[in-house]
């Protein structure tokens, strides 16, 4: 990694550890216990990513970021916070924080968010994003339109719970993306994601395999609406089945699950049972005035060493 980290946090050890890795890592860092010092250097133009506590003695950190946006367009800031609720999530995600992580946090995974944010410090500043691995497509999380925003509370409100989520949009607009999301800010992240389909359910062993491979992490049903009702009963008895290692369900669905429940093609129970919480991902017609961010998005992917040279 190559830049200059600011790191805001009143517990010495954090700053510590965060200060020894990231100095490893090739960063230049400044850390300090005072909200007062961080603005101070954010108004004197240091630093190329922020990492900041919430709750600081001399203020508040989500309250600075509207100030640090107008002092430093574009300044990724990760939040990092002991208050590991949906409302801290959901304020960092308004306040469009760069990243948010709960403590106690993994301090590889925050390392690979610092070296994401540093990637992009000179692109447009984006919302909260959840955490990529290898090769995969960022699209529904690039955008900054009301609808967008809408997605991201509503993302930041679920990720922590344990509620079934039916995610449904259409083909193309990103609903595995969302469910992966929700999983990587989740308190489950550190469990296995799994994604199955109707293949992986169509025998008798198949749940019990499927239950071995997700080891209590979360698991997406892709395409709930196009599984037979045979093997939508076998997930209705998973979805009943109590212990310590009971993944986290989520499902996905390009048709209208209320429509095929009416239809006799999805099982009413098993709508009621994975229906704890829906999100709809917004087709890029609902979000026309997201496309320069996504060229933007694109460009970047596509040459990545000349990405700082554009805005």
């Amino acid at each position: 990694m190559d830049g200059t980290v600011l790191v805001a946090d009143d517990d010495r050890t954090i700053r510590t550890v965060l200060t020894q890795a990231l100095t490893r890592a090739g960063c230049k860092v400044h850390a300090t216990s005072s909200l007062t010092t961080l603005m101070r250097w954010v108004s004197e133009g240091k630093g190329d990513v922020v990492i900041s506590d919430v709750v600081m003695p001399d203020g508040n950190g989500l309250e600075m970021l509207p100030k640090i946006a107008a002092d430093r367009p574009g300044l990724p800031v990760i939040v990092i916070s002991a208050q590991n609720t949906s409302m801290t999530a959901i304020k960092a995600a308004e306040a469009e924080a760069f990243d948010y992580l709960p403590k106690p946090f993994d301090l590889p995974d925050l390392m690979k968010r610092t070296a994401r944010a540093l990637d992009r410090k000179s692109s447009i500043s984006k919302p909260v994003e959840a955490p990529t691995d290898g090769d995969r497509d960022d699209l529904p999380l690039v955008g900054r339109t009301p609808v967008m925003q809408a997605l991201y509370r509503l993302v930041a409100r679920v990720m922590n719970t344990d509620l079934p989520v039916l995610i449904w949009g259409e083909s193309g607009s990103g609903k595995s993306l969302i469910g992966k999301a929700i999983h990587d800010f989740s308190d489950r992240r550190t469990l296995p994601f799994v994604t199955v389909t109707a293949a992986d359910l169509q025998d008798i062993e198949g749940p019990a395999r499927v239950l071995a491979r997700v080891r209590g992490g979360t698991l997406l049903i892709d395409e709930i609406a196009d599984i037979s009702l045979e093997s939508q009963a076998r997930i209705a008895r998973m979805m009943d089945v109590p212990g310590d290692y009971s993944p986290r369900f989520l499902a996905t669905s390009q048709s209208d699950l209320a429509e095929a429940m009416k239809q006799g093609s999805l099982r009413r129970d098993l709508y009621y049972r994975l229906s704890g919480a829906t999100v709809h991902v917004p087709a890029l017609r609902d979000r026309v005035e997201d496309i320069d961010l996504l060229a933007a998005h694109f460009l970047e992917r596509a040459d990545p060493g000349n990405s700082a040279g554009r805005t």
